[in-house]
């Protein structure tokens, strides 16, 4: 499906945002470089919007960028992504404890197993990284609530079948919205997972989500010491 939908993925992303994907993708890459990581994980990393923020945003750090389609990382290798890995988010071919940030950006939700996923993000991290999870949950004003659920499922799907001429590929997005985990369930579900002091933020009214946390193995005034990517 997103092999499918390569072509045309970012305009889809950019149109039915309203624009607003830029934003939302800047916040979380300010939010990143506050930690300081020297090597960063992106995950699901589709054409590399999020890796390429964090390369702008951190540009000493290392930042590899993790996707199952060839397509996507094929887009994302041409938009200038510098280190790429074809891989499943839930099965990494990477060494524990090889990096001081994961981030993942409207790829959670995509993934079978939600705390298996996080799980193996948390395998990952040196004992003081850090993750971060981007994406989409339900705004908690009942009237904003109620216009975007409609948008979800009555626009949203006839919308993205004209961007992208694949009208099946978009039509499991409303639903999968709305059983996503959002707020407080997402953050016990993360900490659940082995992380904590999980934390969210929501933006443009509750539309999106950052969820932050630290790896439970963090230590109180250390950091650890990566095995670098090659």
């Amino acid at each position: 499906m997103f092999d499918r939908v390569a072509r045309r993925y970012d305009l889809a992303n950019h149109l039915l945002s309203f624009g607003r994907d830029f934003f939302w993708r800047r916040r979380a890459a300010e939010i990143v470089a506050e930690w300081n990581p020297a090597c960063v994980l992106d995950l699901a990393t589709g054409s590399g919007d999020l890796a390429l923020a964090l390369q702008d945003k951190i540009s000493r750090a290392q930042i590899v960028a993790l996707d199952f389609s060839s397509a996507m990382l094929a887009l994302a290798r041409r938009k200038g992504v510098r280190h790429l890995i074809a891989a499943d988010a839930a099965q990494l071919p990477l060494a524990e404890q090889s990096f001081d940030a994961v981030t993942i950006a409207f790829g959670l939700r995509n993934v079978r197993d939600w705390a298996a996923a996080l799980r193996e993000m948390r395998r990952v991290l040196t004992s003081a990284g850090h993750l971060l999870v981007l994406d989409f949950s339900l705004p908690p004003k009942p009237i904003l609530h109620f216009l975007y659920r409609f948008y979800l499922r009555q626009i949203l799907p006839f919308a993205s079948a004209i961007i992208t001429r694949e009208k099946e590929a978009y039509q499991y997005l409303g639903t999968s919205i709305e059983k996503f985990p959002s707020g407080r369930a997402m953050c016990d579900l993360i900490e659940a997972s082995g992380f904590q002091n999980a934390a969210a933020e929501p933006l443009t009214g509750g539309i999106v989500t950052i969820y932050t946390a630290e790896n439970a193995r963090h230590p109180e005034g250390s950091r650890g010491i990566p095995q670098r990517y090659p």
